[in-house]
């Protein structure tokens, strides 16, 4: 038990080390690199055994990185899975486990790919943004309910209305939504709306309105929800650094 007991100081020392996060996350931004490279047919084609070979690497690097973290909280390993992000560092390399042969091939390069992700676990920052967005979600419920009802009335509004002069755009109720979505991302709208004046002056008050009811009221609705959340998350990672502290 000494041993096991001094192996576990080892692994919580490493781990709480500030190189070690700068290793993994110097490891993250390298297998990213090369993620990028190896898209490349060119550079697939003369180094594919090099590549293969530097992910088997950063796959056992990642590995021993989720070992250590498990032996620092040694007898409790279970307490490794408490942690969100241990979980999703966890998940990300069992699929990374997954041979590159055969029909899986196609499933292990995505697998691969899904490393860079982990530079949301390791970047306190990108945690915070995250966490925040991952708060945020219930709060936009009610916000993409409203969306809908009004998507819905404008619709079918722009359908009964337009749908003679300009079916290209809103011969059906799912033609007319899919319009109204790209009006509402401000993608060439005005081309919809001109159409429409060519036969009717008063469709600039359709438009418009729609316009800043769901691009503006809406989108900073949304966009309120997630800054309040944000600052939340770090007022909460604030504190937990000061418990850490003094504690």
């Amino acid at each position: 038990m000494k041993f096991l007991d001094k192996v576990r100081q080892l692994c919580a020392t490493v781990a709480d080390a500030n190189w070690f996060g700068h290793l993994v996350t110097g490891l993250i931004v390298f297998n990213a690199i090369i993620v990028g490279l190896d898209t490349s047919n060119y550079l697939h084609t003369r180094l594919e055994h090099v590549f293969l070979w530097i992910n088997d690497i950063v796959l056992i690097a990642f590995i021993i990185e989720a070992l250590i973290k498990m032996m620092s909280t040694f007898p409790r390993c279970d307490r490794y899975f408490r942690d969100g992000w241990n979980i999703f560092d966890f998940t990300i390399i069992v699929f990374c486990l997954i041979p590159a042969t055969g029909q899986l091939a196609t499933i292990a390069r995505l697998a691969r790919v899904l490393r860079v992700l982990r530079l949301v676990s390791v970047l306190p920052h990108l945690r915070v943004l995250v966490t925040a967005l991952i708060h945020s979600i219930p709060g936009m419920f009610n916000i993409v309910l409203l969306m809908s009802i009004i998507f819905y009335v404008y619709g079918v509004a722009g359908y009964h209305l337009f749908h003679e002069v300009d079916p290209t755009h809103w011969r059906t109720l799912g033609i007319s939504l899919l319009s109204l979505f790209r009006i509402v991302t401000l993608e060439d709208w005005t081309d919809i709306m001109y159409t429409a004046l060519e036969h009717y002056w008063w469709a600039w008050a359709y438009f418009l309105s729609f316009v800043v009811v769901g691009t503006f009221v809406i989108v900073n609705l949304f966009i309120g929800i997630v800054i309040t959340n944000v600052q939340e998350a770090r007022e909460k990672s604030l504190e937990e650094l000061k418990g850490e502290v003094y504690s």
